[in-house]
């Protein structure tokens, strides 16, 4: 006997008290009242012909029983409903059943919500799930006095909802106790259904038996494959696959009505030839399939005998000679099944193994395999054996094995299963193959069509689709969520996209927000007559379901903690309900797809964040500079990352020239655009130092060869070395006054040079090592003279690559000249015809390339003397200055201009050592002053004590100039400073007081 929890305290307690509607509650009145459904009376359709001997009925009568006298004395209903929401049974106290009687709640009403509104039951088969209402929550008026309770019934085969059992009692009296001993009873319920269920099958097995015929017992030990035969020459053997092929062969045949022959080529050239028995007992009603084999010449061992089948085909009528070993399923322990229908569903998985040669049938004689029906029991008989013509005798020995017994509901569920793991299998495979947040959301959508869902959407979170992380938990209510796909399968691919790109709105109570908030698969029923307006047609996309009543599962999409949206599976009409088993389902899809689309959201945070990198470390406009016209292109091997080591740049230098550099790091990813970062940070710095190309590539070699850890930690693998090691470069500095290019290579590709006469060539340059490898030769620099409108040509090597190698590079330079010399006066247009000529299908390593055409300085913009190295010639170098700018029109530089002057060639005579003072006015945008010297002595500002009569001479330059500097050659220096002239503005007064209060020694 069963033990039930305590019963109900109290019968006069205090009343619930009152709390607000719950939302899914209000969700159901709301469709209530769009069916139209009157609170006062409803009218409930009622069945008559109900079947009073129905399985669930048996099944849960003994239970309803005990249930009713665990509650006597109480004002206790308990009511039975079937999988259409039928009442079938019920029972209570007197009084209850009349105020049943007064709501029409008779045995054969419906109280689906359709017809009766929110009810326990009806919630109970639209959720799939326990549910209770209380009192007002009730649709009609009079049951809001009552508190209902109701659970499931479940079939364990499968776990199909067979029905609801509900408890209806006074809101006084109401007790959470009261659930728990309802859930028992369901429960129980669901074991007897179990129970009755091996009934079936054993009385079909009984049925099978008293078929068969005497004869000497062969096994078909589906384990091993091994046809035993005792005595005799053992057959061939069945490799696993075949094994599975044949069972299940055997559950489609078992499962589906329509076919009674089944051919299953085998290994060798044999042929399984399979055969669909119909089996009946009482209700009771099933199949067994026989199986028998041919050998490679097509010809059958001795035994069976061809009978012609309806459609003309010979097919072999198989004699019941003996019993398979457990072929798949469940063996009840007082009989010799071979396939019990509770278990055909493992069949998918395999074959449980046997113990070859055991007798299967028991050591009972009367369920042997004697002929004949057992005196008292029903005769069963095999349909069509004793058919005119056809001697079921003729086999000696016999060929034919039992291979399953079952019934066809069972059998379906069995091939249900199956479906279920090939559907897993299948997601394991095309599941997140993109890094696609909205392609796997797609995939998943793709994969449940038709197979699991007629119709699926998908949603996601917008601050997972922007890929952010969204936070951990269940997600806050108003969480927005964007449609990301939606499929209804082949044949409505052109139908109207069902809101794809469309933020959606789930309100509270709807399955949508019930599964967002427990995280768990949740099932409804969906009737689109009741979806009326926009916010309804945003909770369900009616326009694809059309019209009719459709079940609903929703699944989270939840990866690490995190929710990141929602898939809804949608099937049509109301045939086929979501179960426990698609919930399992769903949610297994669903976990997967969550993981593959929170891989798509990190891979699109980190790729965002590498692209910000690059972009941040490449320039990201080349400057404006009067010495050339700069056009680039950056094209990297990975187009979806977008992230690699090349990289170019063109720094302003001094002297109106320009500094045009391309680099090539090691490797592609993060790490090489980190590198090239780096390194182009330090190239700018060099260059603001104005060095010579070969003094930068020295020390850029020196700054990559140096070892990342500390030399006492011993010496450092290759792991430990400088990304940069092995990186190659290109350094090349334009003067636009002398039209020449001064240019140094570290293992890089040397640039090309289109002249004005239109022919194009490579400039010869010495070629030194890669940096980090400069310990082999010292870097050397060319000086080339490059004629004005000229083109340069600076690129990295994977211009030159074909199919990840070099190839041809001959062939390759050859092409390159070939499209610089077609190439036209606009420079976009010339990188085009470039990139399209070398790579044409994309570039198979990073491409970085950069265009310059070269101006010359006009000859009236430059103004140069020497002087000797002499106090007295501060005077002239000042006239000279003046009588520059009054010709080119810049007298409002005259005072600040002469002042620079005055002290650059003062400290150039008197720290400049013997030799020639040279000063050369350069006029721009901007007015550059430069003097030069044979000495290597740096200038630089210091602060003057107030005795002092000297050293406030470059303070006051950089005072009254925009800037200034110094560059060194190979014999001597140039200091220079740059005005910005400034047109109708006054002179600022030099307040030569504050300026020596600047320098006041307050020490």
């Amino acid at each position: 006997m069963e033990s039930y929890p305590a019963a109900p305290r109290g019968h006069g307690g205090p009343e619930p008290p009152v709390v607000a509607v719950r939302p899914e509650i209000l969700a159901s009145w709301q469709r209530s009242h769009l069916l139209g459904i009157d609170q006062e009376g409803a009218v409930l359709p009622v069945e008559s012909d109900l079947n009073p001997d129905s399985r669930l009925l048996r099944a849960a009568a003994p239970v309803l029983d005990r249930l009713r006298e665990r509650f006597s004395g109480l004002p206790v209903t308990v009511t039975l409903a079937d999988s259409r929401a039928h009442i079938v049974d019920r029972r209570g106290d007197p009084a209850g059943l009349d105020l049943m009687d007064a709501a029409s709640l008779v045995p054969g009403a419906n109280v689906d919500e359709r017809f009766m509104g929110t009810s326990s039951v009806s919630m109970v088969l639209s959720t799939r799930a326990p549910f209770v209402v209380v009192g007002q929550e009730h649709f009609l008026h009079n049951l809001k006095e009552l508190t209902c309770m109701a659970a499931p019934v479940r079939d364990p085969v499968g776990g199909a909802v067979q029905g609801a059992v509900n408890l209806s009692v006074p809101m006084a009296l109401g007790d959470p106790g009261m659930a728990l001993v309802l859930q028992e009873a369901t429960e129980r319920i669901g074991e007897r259904l179990l129970e009755l269920s091996t009934a079936r099958e054993r009385e079909l097995m009984r049925s099978f038996r008293r078929a068969g015929r005497t004869g000497g017992r062969l096994q078909l030990d589906i384990a091993s494959g091994e046809l035993l035969r005792p005595g005799g020459p053992a057959p061939p053997r069945l490799s696993p696959q075949e094994r599975m092929v044949l069972l299940e062969r055997a559950i489609e045949l078992i499962s589906f009505n329509g076919e009674a022959y089944a051919e299953v080529p085998l290994a060798g050239g044999r042929l399984a030839l399979l055969r669909r028995r119909e089996l009946r007992h009482g209700e009771a009603g099933g199949a067994a399939v026989e199986v028998g084999f041919t050998d490679p010449r097509g010809t059958r061992t001795p035994g069976p005998v061809t009978a012609t089948a309806p459609d003309g085909r010979q097919v072999p009528l198989l004699n019941l000679a003996g019993l398979a070993a457990g072929a798949a399923g469940r063996v009840p322990p007082d009989t010799g099944a071979a396939a019990g229908p509770a278990a055909t569903e493992r069949a998918a998985a395999g074959p449980r193994p046997h113990t070859a040669g055991r007798d299967p049938a028991g050591p009972r004689g009367e369920e042997s395999g004697a002929p004949g029906p057992r005196t008292g029991e029903p005769d069963g008989t095999w349909p069509g054996a004793d058919q005119p013509g056809v001697d079921t005798d003729a086999a000696e020995p016999p060929d034919a094995w039992l291979l399953m017994v079952g019934e066809p509901g069972v059998g379906r569920l069995a091939a249900e299963a199956r479906g279920r793991l090939s559907l897993l299998t299948e997601a394991g495979t095309r599941l997140g193959t993109t890094l696609d947040m909205r392609c796997t959301a797609e995939e998943l959508a793709r994969i449940a069509v038709p197979g699991f869902a007629d119709l699926v959407v998908v949603d996601l979170v917008e601050s997972a689709l922007a890929g952010e992380e969204p936070p951990l938990g269940r997600p806050c209510p108003g969480t927005a969520l964007r449609r990301v796909a939606v499929w209804a399968g082949e044949e409505n691919a052109g139908e109207p996209a069902g809101g794809v790109g469309e933020p959606v709105d789930y309100p509270a109570g709807t399955p949508q927000a019930r599964c967002l908030e427990t995280e768990r698969p949740v099932t409804d029923s969906v009737l689109t007559a009741v979806l009326a307006g926009d916010r309804a047609q945003r909770v369900h996309p009616v326009a694809p379901l059309g019209e009719g009543a459709h079940h609903y599962l929703g699944a989270p999409l939840s990866a690490r903690g995190c929710v990141l949206g929602l898939a809804g599976f949608y099937r049509r009409g109301g045939a086929r309900p979501y179960e426990e088993d698609d919930l399992t389902l769903a949610g297994e899809l669903a976990a997967r797809a969550a993981i593959s689309v929170d891989n798509a959201r990190h891979y699109r945070r980190e790729h965002q964040s590498s692209l910000t990198l690059q972009r941040s470390l490449l320039p990201r406009a080349l400057p404006r500079v009067s010495a050339v016209d700069l056009a680039s292109r950056y094209l990297p091997a990975d187009a979806r990352t977008g992230v690699g080591g090349d990289w170019f740049d063109a720094i302003p230098l001094s002297g109106m020239r320009v500094a045009l550099v391309v680099g090539d790091v090691p490797g592609n990813g993060l790490q090489a655009a980190a590198t090239m970062g780096r390194l182009r940070t330090a190239v700018r710095t060099l260059a603001g130092q104005d060095l010579l190309p070969e003094e930068v590539l020295t020390h850029l070699d020196d700054l990559v060869g140096t070892a990342l850890d500390d030399p006492a930690d011993g010496p450092a693998g290759d792991e430990d070395q400088d990304p940069a090691i092995g990186a190659t470069l290109l350094y090349a500095v334009y003067d636009p006054v002398t039209c020449r290019c001064t240019a140094a290579l570290a293992g890089h590709p040397p640039p090309a040079l289109l002249a004005p006469d239109g022919r194009a060539r490579l400039v010869d340059l010495p070629v030194g090592p890669p940096l980090g490898l400069g310990g082999i030769q010292p870097y050397e620099s060319a000086t080339v003279d490059v004629p004005a409108e000229s083109l340069l040509a600076l690129y990295t090597d994977g211009l030159l690559k074909e199919n990840r190698g070099y190839g041809d590079t001959d062939a390759r330079i050859a092409d390159l000249l070939t499209a610089l010399n077609g190439a036209g006066p606009v420079l976009e247009d010339a990188c085009d015809r470039v990139t399209r000529t070398l790579v044409p299908g994309g570039p198979h390593d990073d491409v970085a390339l950069l265009l310059a055409r070269v101006h010359a300085l006009p000859e009236d913009r430059v103004a140069s003397w020497e002087f000797p190295s002499d106090p007295s010639v501060v005077a002239r170098a000042r006239a000279l200055t003046s009588a520059q700018l009054a010709a080119w029109g810049m007298s409002e530089l005259e005072a600040t201009t002469g002042l620079v002057v005055s002290e650059l060639v003062t400290n150039a005579v008197r720290y400049g050592g013997q030799g020639p003072v040279w000063l050369r006015l350069l006029r721009g945008d901007s007015l550059i002053c430069e003097v030069s010297d044979r000495s290597n002595t740096s200038p630089r500002i210091r602060r003057a004590a107030t005795t002092e009569e000297g050293g406030r001479g470059l303070f006051l330059v950089a005072q009254f100039t925009k800037n200034w500097g110094a560059r060194y050659m190979r014999q001597g220096k140039t200091v220079w400073a740059e005005q910005v002239p400034r047109a109708e503005q006054p002179v600022p007064e030099v307040d030569e007081q504050a300026l020596l209060d600047m320098f006041e020694d307050r020490g």
